[in-house]
C-alpha cells in the first residue's frame, strides 16, 4: 500500500512532522512518498494521504490548501488524514483550530485532523515575522510532542491494515 505524505512548511518544522510520520508508517510495512506540496505529481499512484500544513495568521498554507483540493477532486474513495503544525507554549496557544480546517476536512472527507504543537526560532524569521512573534509574545522553542505524532501515525497505520487486509 502506497501513502503521500506531504506537508506546507515555510520554515521546515512542520516538514520534520511529515518525515516522522513517514517513518512510523514505513516502519510499519508501507510504501511512503513524503514530499513537498509543489512536488507531488500524479495522484493515482497512491492509496491514501496524509496532508497536512503550518498554520500561519490561522490559515493553512496555500500550497497545502491546494494540493488538499487536487486531493479531493481526483482521490475520492481513498482515505485522508489532515494535521496541522503551528501553536506553541505550554498549554499550547492558540488552541483552535485553523480557519480553513474544517473546510479541507469536509472537502476530502477526512478520516481524521490532529493539530499538533509547533516550532519558533526566531533568528530564522523575516522581519515582518519577527514583529508578529514580539507582538504576539509567541514563546520560543520547540513545542512538538513526538510522542504525540508518532502515536497519531501509529493509528493511521492500523486503519490502513485494516484496509490492506480487506
Amino acid at each position: 500500500m502506497r501513502v503521500l505524505v506531504s506537508a506546507g512548511t515555510k520554515h521546515g518544522a512542520t516538514a520534520e512532522i511529515a518525515e516522522r510520520i513517514g517513518e512510523v508508517l514505513i516502519s510499519r510495512g508501507f510504501e511512503i512518498e513524503v514530499t513537498e506540496p509543489t512536488d507531488v505529481g500524479e495522484l493515482d499512484a497512491f492509496d491514501a494521504f496524509v496532508l497536512g500544513s503550518a498554520v500561519y495568521a490561522g490559515h493553512w498554507r496555500a500550497e497545502a490548501r491546494d494540493l488538499v483540493q487536487r486531493v479531493a477532486a481526483s482521490a475520492l474513495d481513498r482515505p485522508v488524514w489532515l494535521f496541522s503544525s503551528g501553536p506553541l507554549g505550554d498549554p499550547p496557544k492558540p488552541d483552535d483550530d485553523a480557519v480553513d480546517v474544517a473546510e479541507l476536512v469536509k472537502l476530502v472527507s477526512a478520516w481524521d485532523h490532529c493539530t499538533f504543537a509547533g516550532r519558533l526560532e526566531r533568528a530564522r524569521l523575516g522581519f515582518g515575522e519577527r514583529a508578529i512573534v514580539a507582538a504576539l509574545r509567541a514563546p520560543e522553542g520547540d513545542f512538538r510532542d513526538w510522542d504525540l505524532i508518532a502515536g497519531w501515525a501509529a493509528g493511521i497505520a492500523e486503519e490502513l491494515d485494516v484496509r490492506r487486509r480487506a
